[in-house]
């Protein structure tokens, strides 16, 4: 078996030489290269010498990093066949989905170098009361940056976010998986191809053990795309040192087949959504609730659409396969537990389920419920489990049950429907009328709720997250007409409440009241206690210069 092959490759390498990450293609079980792993000097040594080359970076404007990742861009563009090669022999998905992974990155480092002057420049803050001064903000990158990614789009989840990192202007330590260690070694060359850039990119080879001490090396920020497991390894780590971290971790996507939905579109892009790279993507369609009226036609559709995948690898570009292998043989075990118990539980295998190596026939699974593993755990495999729902509140309440909460799909013919559905969700996106699609989308802010992290990856934030925002103050010293300077002073408590008043009152009534005040105590010759004529005057128009001034001077 292809599975076992591979296990007994990676384990003779590692026994013949620890040192060294052996490349076996998940496909046929093959070595094809290996790529020696980081030691504790390494890591100690990549993050002193980023370190030092920080202020070098940050300092170079923004307009010159943006000038700089163009050219990186269209290298990669340049090298477009040489890295969908490397991906599939790596992760034995086709070349075509391993074009989708660079078109993401290429896609995303477009957009980026388009507005990441604008997203990284200065923000003006009104004054509020202190109206001769100016305020602004402005995003400030956070130092060395430490970023941990995944086996399953070794190349787009790695990629992507170094470069959202650069040019936010923090240099960065990369720590890939050791199940793709190949397409790691590529990125270390890539990057390496641009002298402009690779002074402030280090790549860290290695297994969990190497991860432990680049987060252990006291980076500014850890960045990890990975499980929940590991998340809280490493969470518990940077707390001792109160280190910032951004975590993009699992899903259990929900998809919500309502009974006006288009039935077979919804079984065919259902069926995509759940098998698409074998089922191993973080949004991959992991449980389905059909409201009961449509059942019986959704899951006759499902399995016809299932029946028609074609399993297999090839490394070459033109490809009849519909996905490949698993890439990490640890997952087959996890699917197979999970059907293994789902099915001694009650649960059944309509179609698929099979074992062939590293190959899982996609599979369909009915009659499952919420006190299995199959429905609450990500299971990260070609596998659709059905469920039937009474109506459209039960479904959202079991899509809800979920400690993930990555993202959804909802099924509907009534769009404004499916929109009220999506808002009663507990995710991080919801995707009407189709499956993963939404993650494509370059500026549209991708990431999750509850267990499935705090990362915000696409457009904006995706560049911000890898900031501080700072603020700035400018001015000459207080000035005695100042209003703000004015009530250091004792004594002055009538000259607040009226400025208080004018300036921030809700009502008119509020807000006229220190004006009429003022207005009748000069009439009368009242005044309010220890307020003289002149301050009471001088606080109300005062304040309405503050009020007015603050308006024309507000942020639009």
């Amino acid at each position: 078996m292809v599975a076992t092959i591979i296990e007994q490759q990676r384990e003779q390498m590692m026994n013949q030489n620890e040192n060294m990450l052996p490349f076996i293609n998940p496909g046929t079980g093959e070595q094809f290269g290996q790529v020696a792993k980081s030691t504790q000097a390494d890591v100690s040594e990549a993050r002193q010498t980023l370190g030092h080359r920080f202020d070098a970076w940050h300092q170079t404007p923004i307009s010159e990093r943006v000038r700089i990742m163009r050219k990186f861009q269209a290298m990669l563009i340049d090298s477009l066949d040489e890295i969908t090669a490397v991906i599939t022999q790596d992760t034995g998905k086709s070349r075509q989905d391993s074009l989708i992974e660079v078109m993401l990155v290429v896609d995303r480092m477009n957009q980026y170098s388009r507005k990441a002057t604008h997203w990284m420049g200065r923000r003006r803050i009104p004054p509020g009361l202190y109206f001769f001064k100016r305020y602004y903000t402005q995003p400030h990158p956070y130092g060395v940056v430490a970023i941990i990614s995944p086996w399953n789009y070794p190349f787009e989840l790695s990629v992507s976010v170094v470069c959202a990192a650069l040019l936010a202007g923090n240099t960065v330590m990369l720590k890939p998986s050791e199940v793709t260690p190949a397409v790691g070694a590529l990125v270390a060359d890539l990057f390496s191809r641009i002298p402009e850039l690779a002074p402030y990119v280090q790549v860290l080879h290695g297994d969990g053990a190497v991860g432990a001490m680049v987060v252990d090396s006291h980076p500014d920020l850890v960045f990890l795309t990975g499980s929940t497991a590991t998340a809280r390894k490493i969470s518990t780590a940077l707390a001792r040192e109160m280190i910032p971290f951004v975590c993009e971790l699992g899903g259990k996507d929900a998809m919500i087949v309502l009974e006006d939905a288009d039935i077979l579109a919804a079984a065919k892009w259902g069926v995509w959504g759940a098998n698409y790279h074998g089922g191993q993507s973080c949004v991959s369609i992991e449980r389905a609730y059909v409201v009961e009226s449509a059942y019986n036609q959704f899951v006759a559709a499902v399995v016809a659409e299932t029946e028609k995948l074609r399993l297999g690898y090839s490394a070459e570009i033109d490809n009849a396969y519909h996905f490949g292998p698993m890439t990490d043989h640890r997952q087959i075990d996890i699917v197979e537990e999970h059907l293994k118990e789902a099915v001694e539980q009650g649960a059944r295998i309509v179609t698929g389920g099979e074992r062939n190596g590293a190959y899982i026939q996609p599979t369909v699974v009915v009659d499952a419920d919420h006190s299995m593993k199959l429905i609450r755990d990500e299971t990260f495999g070609p596998v659709m489990p059905i469920m039937k729902v009474k109506d459209e509140a039960e479904a959202v309440q079991l899509a809800n049950d979920s400690r993930y909460g990555l993202s959804a799909s909802v099924w509907s013919g009534d769009l404004g429907r499916a929109e009220r559905v999506a808002h009663q969700l507990e995710v991080g996106s919801v995707n009407i009328n189709d499956t993963i699609s939404h993650y494509a989308v370059t500026q549209l802010p991708f990431g999750g709720v509850k267990m499935s992290g705090n990362a915000r990856t696409h457009g904006q934030q995706d560049i911000l997250q890898f900031t501080q925002m700072r603020s700035y103050a400018l001015g000459r010293p207080p000035m005695a007409l100042d209003i703000a300077t004015k009530m250091r002073e004792p004594n002055h408590y009538w000259l607040g409440s009226a400025i208080m008043r004018l300036a921030f009152g809700v009502t008119l009534k509020q807000r006229v009241q220190p004006i009429a005040e003022a207005i009748e105590s000069l009439n009368v010759g009242e005044m309010k206690p220890k307020a003289g004529k002149a301050a009471v005057l001088f606080g109300a128009v005062a304040a309405l210069g503050a009020f007015l001034f603050g308006l024309l001077r507000s942020d639009k």
